[in-house]
């Protein structure tokens, strides 16, 4: 029956798709004019566009030329004062002036000229408007002594700027290195100004003639403040660009239109209407004859169609007969006969050739049990004229039952007599699928039963941790929504639990040691709490215990304090008796709407103020410890901002020899240079550093620019034999750490990395081990910091084989006072000379502390009684001073100021 209507849809989909298929021609050519039309409309614009960048293109390109040649110009018409010069060192200020004015009569953007033997303006031009540069030294002055020092380092002019003038305006700086003709050594720099606005006006970089809007910048893709010239959003645009040299230096142009690039040429509409002429005078004919022929089509598919739908509607009724399972059969009362289809023999199981049957036959094959309210329900219909509905069994001749539903109707025919016609059809399968239903949702309902069971079973597994059986950080979390949900009864107080030592139970004793301390700690938690208080394990060997009432602060206190002691108490393991420890935080619920998760929040502070002053104590919640918390999370915001704004400086303290006082090393130390607070020493921010593992990109910053001021100072001629830089146990773990090394330049022997006596010598922690064996593989001095105030033993000091051991400024502090003391330091000193290692005194402060230490053998000397901690450009002025004076009489001048 299904087939019959598919093949039907099937013939009206290929009429359908026959009826279009006379569009076709007519809908390639339509598609093939708006593509042609199209493209022909993109290529107009592309060349319109390239057309306009072509022509920006070259105006910029006019500019940068007119750029490059006046700043060449300006450039070479000094060259003929620096020969001079060079040819007659010794010339007047006079004979400069003359030489000045006559290179100044050529027209040019030069603004001043000045020559500085040694470094320090002597000569100057025009002399009345720039007096005041007369002794200005460039080595004073280290924002102009970098081009200046490039200059003599290269032998070469160099340009650099623009930068601003005192006088006024902005200005392009070329210095010349001048070297005696004599000679050939080095007599000074020659320098002049050339003015940038002057030259940006008479290149035509900006004028009302100028067509283009045009930026300068240092960098290719720069940010704004690398932008000196015009708009910097001209860099983002659709811009045209153009590059040009300027000494060692690059400068970058762009440029678009002043009014903005046109997006279509003028005769684009005129284009498109012819465009559209064409295509109409193609396309028009060809779409009214595929109308025609598709109208012809239609009607001949209509009549087609309706001849099959007659057909359709008559085979229909046959095969859904055929398909449904139902046999028809009719009763004649009056004769008792009955007529029963093909399928209706089929269900009574009697012989498909038979042919008549009468009303016994139905009656016989009824089950004996179903046979009175099947009769009964046929003459009800025959006398009330009623719809015949029922539903009986039937036993076949082999003894089979099968379960019969009956639907009949009485009828009359004209002509005839009563009749009662109807249908059969066996529901056998349906009633066994019925019972089999029953019995699944009774299975079902038994199952339902044991998983509810189950359910709760894991409900509770969920919220509550296997270990200790204890509620876990689920049941908290549902525990605070509920309350923060309902009205609040008495006020609640949080007690945050940490284990103090847990870490060294698990370490040494192994977890299963561990997991027992968690189940003695419940055990003790529970034996504290009463009825209405709850614990719950939140962490690895945290805790939280909750508890309520209208004293609640001390009942919260006395808890606590309970709790510490319990916690304090030995804990016995398989015979070890381990003492754990804890601390406490404790925050409570001061008014109605403060929110259980805050207190949870709030006592994790207290917590952190607990173990940060000393462990295995308590500690209550204040506005002071949220404000630290703030102050802590705010500090480490612009900690992560000062790592990416480059605020994190190298502070450089100078290292002495003990008995000479000549300078033999430095000691580059971070600081942070805050833009609101200042200088800030490491005390402020290594903490935060360390919490957020950023240590040692800390210690990376400060190495590379370390580095950078010491190849400095060897440009300078400044004698400075021995770098150290901190290094943190992060770092020494950073696998980056020996990658930068590799790339960084610098002599075996001159670098030293120090490391806190805690680090080094932690013997369980191979990796350090490791690391420090590698970095002595590369020529990097190990040193020891605060020795002293350490763990670290002998032996261990012996196999890590150090170079200088750092004495503590605590033990050198009251090396005048106190003779106990002395012996110590001379103990120290001694050690480190049987085993060949250098000995440094830090917080060296005073005349009595120098002399203590040198009759005691100490080796080398660092603290304030020579210098603090200087940045980069004053530790260079230092050791300039020191080293071109006598040490010692610096120090007393510097101690006597």
């Amino acid at each position: 029956m299904a087939s019959l209507p598919s093949s039907t849809s099937a013939g009206h989909a290929k009429a359908k798709a026959f009826g279009i298929s006379y569009f076709l021609l007519a809908i390639a050519v339509v598609v093939a004019v708006a593509i042609g039309i199209i493209r022909a409309d993109m290529e107009e614009h592309q060349r319109f566009f390239a057309e306009q960048r072509l022509v920006a293109s070259e105006q910029l390109a006019e500019v940068s030329s007119k750029l490059t040649t006046k700043i060449t110009g300006n450039v070479n018409l000094i060259q003929g004062l620096v020969a001079a010069i060079a040819a007659n060192p010794d010339m007047t200020q006079t004979q400069f002036e003359a030489l000045a004015e006559r290179i100044f009569s050529v027209p040019s953007q030069l603004r001043n000229v000045v020559a500085a033997p040694d470094l320090v303006i002597r000569y100057i031009y025009p002399y009345a408007e720039n007096e005041k540069l007369l002794g200005e030294d460039y080595t004073a002055k280290p924002k102009q002594s970098g081009s200046v020092m490039e200059a003599i380092k290269r032998r070469q002019t160099v340009v650099a700027g623009p930068v601003k003038l005192f006088q006024g305006g902005h200005a392009l700086l070329a210095r010349y290195p001048v070297f005696r003709i004599s000679n050939g050594h080095f007599w000074g720099v020659v320098s002049s100004a050339i003015d940038a606005e002057r030259l940006y006006r008479d290149s035509e970089v900006d004028t009302e003639q100028q067509p283009l809007n045009i930026a300068i910048s240092r960098r290719p893709y720069p940010a704004a403040k690398d932008v000196f010239v015009g708009d910097p959003s001209v860099f983002s645009q659709d811009a045209v660009r153009s590059e040009i040299e300027i000494g060692s230096d690059t400068w970058y142009l762009a440029a678009v239109p002043k009014k903005g690039w046109l997006t279509s040429p003028p005769s684009i509409l005129v284009f498109r209407a012819h465009a559209a002429l064409i295509a109409f005078f193609i396309i028009a004919p060809l779409i009214w004859a595929s109308r025609l022929m598709r109208q012809r089509h239609r009607n001949l598919m209509e009549l087609q169609q309706r001849e099959e739908e007659l057909g359709e509607v008559s085979h229909r009724l046959s095969v859904a007969l055929e398909a449904s399972g139902i046999g028809v059969w009719e009763y004649d009362p009056e004769t008792g006969n009955l007529i029963w289809d093909k399928r209706m023999r089929e269900i009574y199981h009697v012989p498909l050739q038979r042919e008549t049957f009468s009303y016994d036959d139905w009656k016989n094959a009824l089950h004996p049990q179903d046979m009175d309210a099947a009769r009964q329900g046929l003459l009800e219909t025959l006398a009330n004229d009623t719809p015949y509905i029922t539903q009986f069994r039937v036993v076949s001749s082999d003894g089979e039952i099968r379960h019969i539903r009956a639907n009949g109707r009485v009828y009359r025919a004209p002509g005839r007599g009563m009749r009662v016609i109807g249908a059969n059809w066996d529901v056998t399968n349906d009633m066994l699928l019925q019972a089999e239903l029953l019995n699944a949702r009774l299975r079902t309902e038994e199952q339902n039963a044991e998983l509810r069971a189950t359910r709760r079973t894991l409900e509770h597994q969920s919220l509550h941790d296997a270990l200790t059986g204890l509620p876990n950080r689920r049941f908290l979390d549902q525990f605070m929504e509920a309350r923060a949900a309902t009205d609040a009864g008495q006020p609640l107080a949080f007690i945050h639990v940490d284990l103090d030592r847990f870490k060294e139970v698990n370490d040494t004793l192994g977890h299963a040691a561990g997991d027992e301390v968690l189940r003695q700690t419940t055990t003790r938690l529970l034996d504290l709490i009463v009825h209405d208080e709850f614990a719950a394990r939140v962490g690895g060997d945290e805790f939280v215990v909750i508890t309520s009432g209208p004293n609640i602060e001390r009942r919260a206190r006395e808890l606590a304090q309970a709790i510490v002691i319990a916690l304090g108490r030995p804990i016995d393991i398989d015979g070890h008796k381990c003492r754990v420890g804890c601390s406490a935080g404790i925050a409570c619920q001061t008014k109605a709407t403060e929110e259980p998760r805050l207190l949870l929040v709030n006592a994790d502070i207290a917590l952190y103020e607990a173990k940060k002053r000393g462990r295995n104590r308590l500690e209550f919640f204040s506005d002071e410890l949220r404000m630290a918390a703030v102050l802590r999370k705010t500090t480490s915001d612009e900690f992560l901002t000062a790592l990416e704004h480059d605020q994190i400086v190298p502070f450089f303290q100078p290292q002495f020899d003990a008995m000479t006082l000549d300078i033999v090393g430095v000691e580059a130390l971070a600081r942070w240079r805050h833009p609101e607070r200042g200088i800030l020493a490491p005390d402020s921010f290594l903490d935060i550093a360390e919490s957020l593992n950023r240590a040692a990109d800390l210690d990376a910053i400060i190495l590379e620019k370390a580095l950078s001021q010491s190849a400095r100072w060897k440009a300078l001629g400044l004698s400075v034999p021995h770098l150290s830089v901190n290094i943190s146990a992060q770092r020494l773990k950073d696998r980056r750490l020996f990658e930068s090394i590799e790339k960084l330049d610098f002599k075996p022997g001159h670098l030293a990395f120090e490391l806190l006596e805690s680090i080094s010598f932690d013997g369980t922690d191979e990796t350090l081990r490791t690391a420090i064996t590698q970095l002595k593989a590369l020529g990097i001095d190990i040193e020891i910091d605060d020795f002293g105030t350490g763990h670290a033993s002998i032996v261990s000091l012996i196999e890590l084989g150090p170079k200088r051991l750092k004495i503590d400024r605590k033990l050198i502090a009251p090396l005048e006072s106190s003779p106990s003391q002395r012996r110590l330091v001379a103990s120290i000193i001694e050690i480190g000379r049987s085993q060949d290692i250098q000995i440094v005194a830090e917080g060296v402060e005073t005349d009595a502390h120098i002399g203590i230490l040198q009759n005691l053998g100490c080796n080398v000397l660092q603290g304030y009684a020579f210098s603090k901690p200087l940045p980069a450009s004053d530790f260079i002025t230092f050791v300039e001073n020191w080293q071109a004076r006598d040490g010692r009489s610096m120090r007393s001048a510097a101690r006597a100021g």
